[in-house]
């Protein structure tokens, strides 16, 4: 699992920056929760990407760098999806944390 990078508070939505440390740090949970649940819909894309077209995994790309490059990309890939805001997720977790108690 790849732990987001610092977050810089002045990104944060104008709510979550006026809300209590409490507020924050749910937020930023939630931040880290939506990164991962991201980072796993990409490996299953990545996964669906390299199928051939009779079903087998064998896509006949067998060097290390392709490999290594398959194995990479959805945490760069989920990563650049957080940098540009996420899917929207963190806000309705981090609201569902409060309402929980939290």
């Amino acid at each position: 699992m790849s732990a987001l990078p610092p977050i810089d508070d002045r990104l944060l939505p104008a709510d979550v920056r006026a809300g209590s440390d409490a507020d924050q740090a749910r937020y930023k949970t939630a931040l880290s929760f939506e990164r991962e649940l991201v980072e796993q819909l990409t490996q299953q894309l990545a996964s669906t990407a390299t199928t051939s077209a009779d079903g087998s995994d064998d896509d006949g790309s067998g060097d290390a760098a392709t490999s290594l490059y398959q194995q990479e990309m959805p945490g760069v890939l989920a990563d650049s999806i957080m940098q540009a805001g996420g899917l929207g997720l963190a806000r309705t977790v981090a609201q569902a944390m409060k309402e929980a108690g939290q």
